[in-house]
């Protein structure tokens, strides 16, 4: 029988119980035996937590003390291309969290360096929620016909002060407030892939973006218009400063086809015409399932030598739509 893989989780920020949660279901194939960050408490809570044994205080002292299969990075975005460089160095596999690096060109560069040199995977897990699945299996086969248009929409006051006069969203995740470039960047990024995942290539044809937070250096508002390799019409309306909406994040989706729709509205998925068809969702089962079923991609994939979903060259095509956004937006041209 073959032992589990040894993975090095580096980070151990807000975002890391998730890989852990993730990882624990897959003990019998893979097993996180060692945690970095240069947060000694953030480590040992981590530890802690999941019964991991090693921490340090970084990825290199990390690699220097363990014997290991893989690394999963979960640091700060600012950290993905020295660290997938520094496991890429030792010819480890790696799956790091998105974006894969700050702009579309330190991404492109840092590719191509570590081609040869190591299996990466992107961790982008919004397209393995289980509804997005099964949209995008409703769409293979054919429900719904040709694509016409389609429209995606987030709308949430996460940056909107409550009653108790603090930012659900800035206090779930404070590193936003300093970002120059927040929601197409950290948010729609998420949208965007999944979008090319359902709907294929796509390419921006315009964009307009918005800031009404002071607490924010970058964007809370995005409308872009896109359109798919067959000319279908895709548009995204997203606001983190909606009056009226709630704080939590939830997504709503129209695929409108020549022989029926596909519509997703928070945790339920409806397919409309011909071939009709309901699924409803537990919105915070799905949350966490992504990032297991991302893991168990990246474990199966490197057990079996199969191609990554989101291998670096896909998520270079979604880095090349944020890209975009802004260069069409003339946002950087505006702070």
């Amino acid at each position: 029988m073959n032992q589990p893989l040894r993975i090095g989780l580096v980070g151990a920020g807000m975002v890391s119980r998730h890989h852990l949660i993730a990882w624990a279901t897959l003990s019998d194939q893979a097993r996180v035996v060692a945690v970095a960050d240069p947060s000694a408490d953030n480590a040992a809570r981590r530890a802690g937590e999941f019964g991991i044994a090693q921490t340090y205080p970084s990825a290199e002292a990390m690699l220097a003390a363990t014997d290991l299969d893989a690394i999963d990075i979960a640091a700060p975005r600012e950290m993905h291309a020295p660290l997938v460089r520094l496991a890429a160095g030792k010819q480890l596999p790696v799956l790091c969290q998105k974006p894969l690096a700050p702009n579309l060109q330190e991404a492109a560069d840092l590719a191509a360096e570590v081609a040869h040199q190591t299996r990466l995977m992107v961790h982008e897990n919004w397209r393995f929620r289980g509804y997005y699945r099964d949209a995008a299996a409703w769409l293979r086969e054919g429900r719904i016909g040709n694509i016409r248009q389609a429209q995606l929409t987030l709308l949430t006051s996460g940056v909107l002060p409550g009653p108790d006069g603090l930012c659900p969203a800035l206090e779930r995740q404070p590193f936003m407030r300093g970002e120059r470039r927040m929601l197409v960047a950290e948010v729609l990024i998420h949208h965007l892939d999944t979008l090319r995942m359902l709907l294929g290539p796509l390419r921006v044809t315009a964009a307009r973006l918005s800031r009404s937070s002071d607490q924010l250096m970058g964007e809370d508002g995005a409308v872009i218009q896109l359109e798919t390799g067959n000319g279908a019409a895709v548009s995204v309306f997203a606001s983190f400063a909606a009056h009226g909406h709630p704080a939590a994040q939830v997504d709503r989706l129209e695929i409108l086809g020549d022989k029926g729709a596909i519509s997703l509205d928070g945790a339920r998925l409806v397919c409309s015409g011909a071939s009709p068809g309901e699924q409803v969702y537990d919105l915070a089962v799905e949350y966490q399932g992504s990032y297991n079923r991302t893991i168990a991609h990246f474990v199966t994939s490197l057990h079996d030598n199969t191609p990554f979903e989101t291998a670096p060259q896909d998520n270079l095509e979604t880095l090349r739509l944020v890209e975009d956004c802004y260069r069409l937006s003339g946002w950087e041209a505006l702070r």
